[in-house]
């Protein structure tokens, strides 16, 4: 029973201070997840930086780092949500990280005291072929109200397919988030256009937790600390 009041207790400590809870995220995205070099993305360009975001929200500490920030986001934004969910792969243990987050402060703070945990769903690529052929794997139903996660956005097409996916089972998406925004190809830019076509005027409630600049001017510090450090042996 102590561990389990310790271990909530930092998790409501790192929501407190978030801005503390970033600088740690950024420095695991930055030591995990950036490498530098010559690389083909999934978007067919070319890149000499890749960021493969998985490294971090698989890890146990940045998996932690990232469903609490985004569980943050949620909570601050204007329009509540019920439920958090993306497009498999990328999304998946970041939705995982913040319906356990959501529920573990709720559980401590106690009921009425906190808002309800929020629940976690999954949009596969395309409909299974057995069973009952659904596309979104978790608890939802027409109506809700949800937010859409993903870890980097560079064409945000992933994004894109999970807001369809989430639009056609009758989903109300009110939030739009990613782990990391390399500002490229045109992702924000993508996303503001499928919203308009939906909400005429409208840009897409979409907020980055980072950007690529952002993680590799701490890839680029940590290195140069690094070598420094090296030198004065």
């Amino acid at each position: 029973m102590a561990t389990r009041t310790s271990n909530t207790w930092r998790i409501s400590a790192a929501l407190a201070d978030p801005a503390a809870a970033r600088r740690r995220l950024l420095e695991i995205l930055a030591e995990k997840s950036f490498r530098l070099g010559d690389f083909l993305l999934s978007s067919g360009g070319r890149s000499d930086y890749y960021l493969d975001c998985r490294r971090t929200t698989l890890d146990g500490e940045g998996g932690l780092r990232t469903g609490q920030l985004i569980l943050h986001a949620i909570r601050a934004a204007a329009a509540p949500v019920t439920a958090v969910g993306g497009l498999t792969l990328g999304a998946d243990p970041i939705v995982s990280a913040v319906a356990v987050v959501s529920a573990m402060l709720h559980g401590e703070a106690g009921a009425g005291a906190a808002p309800p945990p929020l629940s976690a769903f999954i949009v596969r690529k395309s409909e299974k072929a057995h069973g009952t052929g659904q596309k979104i794997e978790g608890e939802v139903r027409a109506g809700m109200a949800v937010a859409i996660v993903d870890d980097v956005c560079t064409t945000a097409a992933s994004t894109v397919q999970a807001i369809e996916a989430a639009w056609a089972a009758e989903l109300e998406v009110r939030q739009v988030f990613c782990l990391v925004e390399r500002e490229e190809a045109g992702g924000r830019a993508n996303l503001n256009a499928l919203w308009r076509q939906r909400f005429p005027g409208q840009d897409c409630p979409f907020t980055a937790l980072f950007t690529a600049a952002e993680v590799r001017a701490e890839h680029q510090r940590r290195a140069a600390a690094q070598a420094g450090a090296g030198e004065g042996r």
